[in-house]
């Protein structure tokens, strides 16, 4: 696990009485959170408490609140006296996940073709452009952390609140096992092309097409499926 030191809470902000300035345990569940959605903690690695307090400088009790939080989201999970986990996901319960993965948005891409304005489809050609860059620069970490970008804006351009926070949310829970479908040998260069039919979607008003586009992109089917269920190894998932 990686050191990262905790950021010191925004003082000026505290001060002008503007935004309450984050507490210590939620400032630990953020990077924690981080840390699992990029890989750094893998799936089924153990989080302990004390180890934790020691590495970030803290007490027990902030880092049982941020471990608290990330229960309440399936992030982690709790296996008796095993102690406190990264969550894994059995294979039949993560293909769900990217099914209904698939149909948020889907959803979102088709609401995006009647209510994205320029400034946000503009937006998402930009972002393109970056990941086409990272693409070009064989820079698969880069190439991922651009695609989340290009997906938060899509997830704007459709302008509704709760569908979008369930995508996020979902997205979440699947983070590290989304990282390495996009890892498989040409995934980076077919997302290019499905992001490509997308926009064009979105950007000629055409709900149906872009719902669809938007859907078969995250969705996982054929020897798509099938090469990434091989490439998980053991530790990486449940039988059950």
């Amino acid at each position: 696990m990686d050191q990262d030191e905790i950021r010191s809470p925004n003082a000026s902000a505290a001060a002008q009485g503007t935004t309450r300035a984050p507490t210590r345990s939620g400032e630990l569940r953020e990077q924690l959170e981080q840390m699992i959605l990029d890989g750094r903690l893998a799936p089924g690695e153990r989080l302990d408490e004390m180890e934790l307090a020691r590495r970030f400088g803290l007490s027990r009790t902030p880092v049982r609140e941020a471990i608290k939080a990330l229960l309440a989201v399936g992030l982690v999970e709790t296996r008796g006296r095993q102690g406190t986990h990264v969550a894994l996901l059995s294979i039949p319960a993560l293909l769900e996940m990217f099914d209904v993965m698939s149909a948020l948005e889907g959803l979102c891409a088709r609401l995006a073709a009647r209510r994205a304005t320029p400034a946000e489809r503009a937006a998402m050609r930009k972002v393109h452009e970056e990941l086409i860059q990272a693409y070009e620069a064989g820079d698969p970490v880069a190439f991922y952390k651009v695609n989340q970008k290009f997906h938060d804006l899509l997830y704007e351009a459709a302008h509704t609140h709760f569908i979008a926070d369930q995508a996020i949310q979902l997205r979440r829970r699947i983070g590290a096992y989304r990282m390495r479908a996009t890892y498989q040998p040409g995934r980076m260069l077919s997302t290019l092309s499905e992001h490509v039919r997308i926009m064009d979607a979105i950007d000629a008003g055409d709900p149906e097409t872009a719902r669809q586009a938007a859907s078969e992109h995250v969705q996982l089917l054929g020897d798509q499926l099938t090469d990434f269920i091989s490439s998980l190894p053991a530790s990486l998932s449940r039988a059950q």
